[in-house]
């Protein structure tokens, strides 16, 4: 209840009041039974609420029921999540997976939907006014047919497969030139943006608010060796995100798919840490990443009791603790980013030219030098370096 208060104040709402039901299941009709509902109207009415959010997804006819009763708009968990989405989405693909997302979770509402957008309260909430589920297509879209709905979604499904054309391209070259990957990932505000600020001096936007990030950022990083790496952030999880975002941020997402290493940041300051780890896993597993190394970085280490850190770490072996605010522990972090990532795999043994010292630059930038030793016609080098620096050393090399 604490997070979906957050998530509330997120989308740019004050929280008037919480009521908490214990069922065993949710009411098929009503989701809270009907004496229940007639108990938040009388909330809504003293309070003077002009919204009320469920925590969990309602079905068009329970969305229609609690409307009839509570007389004022009702939001569900998924409807909150993506309108947070709406308001951050910043980038020509974002804002296309956001109005996708919102697309596939109106089309089985689109009946009655219409009441509940004209029902629009005296007060403000949000930039673009109407509160909570009123960004993003907009009122008239809504009003349209299944069948132009439809339309939109096929327009920007291709849309969003030419952009994931032009990601995956961009991923290839970093392939070829045989540079690893490391994505970033955790539970939304666990410090994610810090870090890679941290370690890449990105300029990342970082807000303490939940999804600050959608738009995925890739930088160039180097290990504690001077190995170079890619680090991208990507957007925050959250426990339940709604499968429609992941299925509409499929293409942003495959950079932690395509990821050598998964470096997931898990907020040491949160109340429950394991809920937010599994939350992540459960995403990863969604995206078939959940084999890719991972690397646990529990953040926030400034404000976290050193005994949580400890059973933290303690529970999760392949772990670090840092402060992304203070640089606590980043040389551990960058020490373990660098042995945890593979290496190229071709092994060479070449004396290079005094004269060629942008050859052993390039050996140490891109390969791992097991041993170097100068003599008269140069340096010796034994290293595991990429095949295409390999074919480069090959003609220079008196060996």
């Amino acid at each position: 209840m604490a997070e979906l208060a957050l998530l509330a104040q997120t989308a740019g709402s004050q929280v008037m009041d919480a009521m908490i039901q214990r069922r065993d299941r949710p009411d098929p009709a009503t989701y809270i039974g009907s004496g229940k509902l007639a108990e938040l109207r009388s909330v809504v009415v003293a309070t003077g609420a002009d919204t009320v959010i469920c925590n969990g997804e309602l079905s068009p006819g329970q969305l229609r029921k609690m409307e009839e009763v509570v007389k004022v708009k009702v939001v569900d968990r998924t409807w909150l999540i993506l309108d947070i989405f709406a308001q951050h989405a910043r980038s020509r693909e974002g804002k296309a997976q956001v109005s996708l997302a919102q697309m596939q979770y109106m089309l089985p509402r689109l009946r009655g939907w219409g009441e509940s957008l004209s029902r629009q309260s005296g007060g403000r909430v949000g930039s673009q006014g109407g509160g909570i589920g009123t960004r993003g297509p907009g009122e008239t879209k809504l009003e349209t047919d299944r069948r132009r709905i439809g339309k939109s979604m096929a327009k920007l499904r291709r849309e969003i497969a030419d952009m994931e054309k032009s990601r995956t391209t961009q991923r290839a070259a970093r392939r070829k030139g045989n540079v690893p990957s490391v994505a970033i990932a955790g539970y939304t505000n666990a410090g994610k943006s810090s870090l890679l600020n941290r370690l890449t001096q990105a300029g990342v936007l970082v807000e303490n608010a939940l999804f600050a990030t959608l738009d995925p950022t890739v930088r160039q990083a180097h290990t504690s060796t001077g190995r170079e790496f890619t680090l991208s952030d990507t957007v925050g999880f959250v426990r339940d995100l709604p499968h429609q975002l992941v299925e509409a941020f499929r293409s942003t997402l495959e950079e932690v798919a395509a990821a050598d290493l998964i470096v997931h940041v898990v907020d040491g300051s949160d109340p429950d840490p394991y809920g937010q780890i599994r939350a992540v896993r459960e995403v990863l597993a969604q995206i078939d990443a959940i084999h890719i190394p991972e690397l646990i970085v529990i953040n926030k280490a400034d404000l976290a009791e050193a005994h949580a850190l400890a059973e933290l770490q303690l529970k999760e072996k392949n772990s670090v603790i840092i402060s992304a605010k203070t640089g606590l522990g980043l040389e551990d972090l960058l020490r373990l980013i660098d042995e945890q990532l593979p290496w190229p795999q071709v092994d060479i043994k070449a004396t290079i030219p005094y004269d060629r010292g942008d050859i052993v630059a390039r050996i140490y930038r891109e390969g791992q030098v097991i041993s170097r030793t100068d003599v008269e016609q140069g340096s010796v080098v034994i290293a595991r370096v990429p095949q295409s620096l390999a074919s480069v050393i090959e003609p220079l090399s008196s060996d």
